[in-house]
């Protein structure tokens, strides 16, 4: 069955293969904000002897998808989109039922990490096959956002999912939850969605991968460990330098090499380095704020688990809001005009955060958080719309493993805000209550989070000198669609 039933249409197969291919996003998604609710009754079950050895139950997950990601983007343009990516999702799945089965910390750490290679996996293929199954156009468009929305949607869901787990249940259904959704994805993977572009004949650069791996692994474990080891601690400057040194050298080799891992053509693109550096703001920020909303519901407000999950409801409805309004706006205005509106909506959202009080305010809580999320939404599928845009086929593979990047190198605005509110909590501390000094430190860093999405927009306003040098013609399946 054809999808082209008009340029902004998807058809009933279209469909079916956006809402697989969204699954399997929205699932990994969901497994990061659903285990950080639930490790606490975790820590307790297992017997984890310290917090910082708990922490490594999500850590273990968020390391190999960073580090790996390239690595699957290429991979998956040698020996098949599609075949990549049912492989991913069918061992995430696997990994997800080890996970819940786990009878000590050991083996549910290492579940985790067999998870974190399978999310490696499904992110670039995902959306290579999104943007290989609808055309380049209002359709592509349309379906980022709808992608976009459910992935913003998907941690939502997850901390109001783990706390009602965790309450009512166990935490070993927060991994059944992941099973059973996993095997739908499976299905839908195998019966749905086409296959893609005919396989690279290139071989794997070696040599690329290992240095990126390495590199991106040194990224995230440097900006992870920081808060906890200290950002001056021998350990988190010697793990950062070697992250700069690796990638450094990855970018050497890669010039070199004539089947590279990344190609320094794509990264050489405007639209691919102004699109990933806006990705960087907006994921950095939102997540920090995101972090930080929690914290000051649970700490200030006192809430439980299941009252902090559907704090976030006004962030999730408004991502759903957003990811349906992203094409009509995007095919109204641009992507340059959609960035711009997207980040500044953020940070008013996010700097108005630090009007929240110490008591009540249920209401501003609910609208801030929702115009942040309402904004993040609007600047990742513009952003992820201008990194994909005007590549070959080919590429598709290599552009969605960049176009995932920044929702894992934001970990650097997460560790930032983390610290900037730490900082001015001690420094808050000697004069006021404990509660009162954790709440100038977040009213501080929500600041600092929203003028940093706000001069995002300017990198956004590059954007459009990028769309005046490198037109982008429209596909012709688009213009026979019409």
């Amino acid at each position: 069955m054809t999808t082209s039933t008009n340029a902004a249409g998807l058809g009933l197969r279209g469909w079916l293969t956006l809402l697989t291919l969204c699954g399997a996003t929205f699932m990994t998604g969901l497994d990061y904000s659903i285990i950080t609710v639930a490790l606490p009754a975790i820590g307790r079950d297992l017997g984890f002897a310290s917090a910082s050895d708990l922490q490594w139950v999500a850590t273990a997950c968020l390391l190999p998808t960073a580090a790996l990601m390239p690595l699957f983007g290429r991979a998956s343009d040698m020996i098949g989109r599609r075949r990549l990516f049912i492989v991913g999702v069918a061992s995430f799945t696997l990994f997800s039922l080890f996970g819940a089965l786990a009878p000590s910390p050991a083996l549910l750490i290492s579940a985790r990490a067999g998870q974190g290679v399978s999310a490696a996996m499904i992110g670039p293929t995902a959306l290579a096959l999104m943007t290989a199954a609808f055309p380049e156009g209002p359709r592509r468009t349309r379906a980022l956002g709808v992608n976009g929305a459910l992935m913003s949607l998907g941690f939502v869901i997850g901390t109001i999912g783990g706390g009602l787990i965790t309450s009512g249940l166990n935490w070993r259904w927060t991994m059944l939850i992941l099973f059973a959704m996993g095997s739908l994805v499976v299905v839908g993977a195998v019966t749905v969605v086409p296959s893609s572009a005919p396989r690279s004949r290139s071989r794997l650069d070696v040599p690329g991968a290992i240095l990126a791996s390495g590199g991106l692994f040194a990224v995230v474990y440097g900006i992870s460990n920081g808060g906890q080891a200290g950002w001056t601690s021998v350990s988190t400057i010697a793990t950062l330098v070697a992250a700069a040194v690796l990638l450094g050298t990855f970018l050497a080799v890669e010039a070199r090499h004539a089947a590279p891992l990344v190609p320094l053509r794509l990264l050489r693109r405007r639209t691919v380095k102004w699109g990933m550096a806006v990705g960087l703001v907006t994921f950095g920020m939102c997540g920090g704020a995101t972090l930080l909303l929690s914290i000051y519901m649970q700490d200030v407000l006192g809430y439980s688990p299941l009252e902090t999950g559907l704090g976030f409801l006004g962030e999730g409805a408004a991502a759903l809001l957003a990811g349906t309004l992203a094409a009509r706006l995007i095919g109204a205005r641009g992507t340059v005009a959609t960035i711009v509106l997207g980040l500044t909506v953020q940070a008013l959202g996010t700097a108005a955060m630090a009007f929240l009080p110490a008591h009540g305010g249920p209401v501003l809580l609910l609208a801030t958080s929702a115009a942040m999320g309402f904004g993040h939404v609007l600047t990742v599928v513009s952003a992820i719309t201008t990194i994909t845009s005007g590549l070959d086929e080919s590429d598709q593979g290599v552009a969605g493993s960049l176009a995932q990047m920044p929702t894992f190198v934001g970990a650097v605005g997460v560790a930032g805000l983390t610290a900037i509110a730490s900082a001015r909590t001690e420094a808050l501390a000697a004069t006021t209550t404990k509660t009162l000094a954790t709440l100038g430190g977040l009213h501080t860093a929500f600041i600092v989070a929203g003028a940093v999405a706000l001069l995002g927009t300017l990198t956004a306003l590059v954007l459009r000198k990028t769309e005046k040098d490198e037109p982008v013609q429209e596909p012709a399946a688009e213009l026979v669609a019409r």
